[in-house]
């Protein structure tokens, strides 16, 4: 069977592709520090300078909050359901909830209304 220089080139693209990030981003190990994205490690190094500089404090990165609990059902247990911020740090006495987005999935947005609900904060998106 034949095919085409174009059908093969397709055929090619598409396993390499398939190695990539489910969302086109490329990981970038910075210090040590995995960050998902390249904007992701832009916007901390935006965040370090301003930590330095006494304009925020108490930048902290991978913030885990939980949206709700792990409980039993029917004999199994569900997991909690936790939302991980990118970034979080203190300006002027007021927490600041950081994420770093490329593409807001529907599971992001639900997640984002719960924190919101439960943690009186909004989220903050770069």
């Amino acid at each position: 069977m034949k095919i085409s220089n174009e059908v093969y080139k397709r055929l090619i693209n598409n396993s390499i592709n398939a190695k990539q990030n489910k969302y086109k981003n490329k990981k970038i190990v910075y210090n040590n520090i995995r960050f998902d994205s390249k904007k992701e490690y832009a916007y901390y190094i935006k965040l370090k300078l301003l930590e330095e500089s006494g304009i925020i404090q108490d930048l902290k990165r991978q913030v885990k909050y939980e949206l709700q609990p792990s409980y039993r059902f029917k004999d199994k247990t569900i997991r909690a359901i936790n939302y991980i911020a990118d970034f979080e740090y203190i300006e002027n006495g007021i927490k600041h909830i950081i994420d770093v987005k490329g593409i807001r999935t529907e599971v992001y947005k639900i997640k984002k209304k719960m924190f919101e609900y439960k943690y009186h904060i909004e989220i903050e998106e770069v």
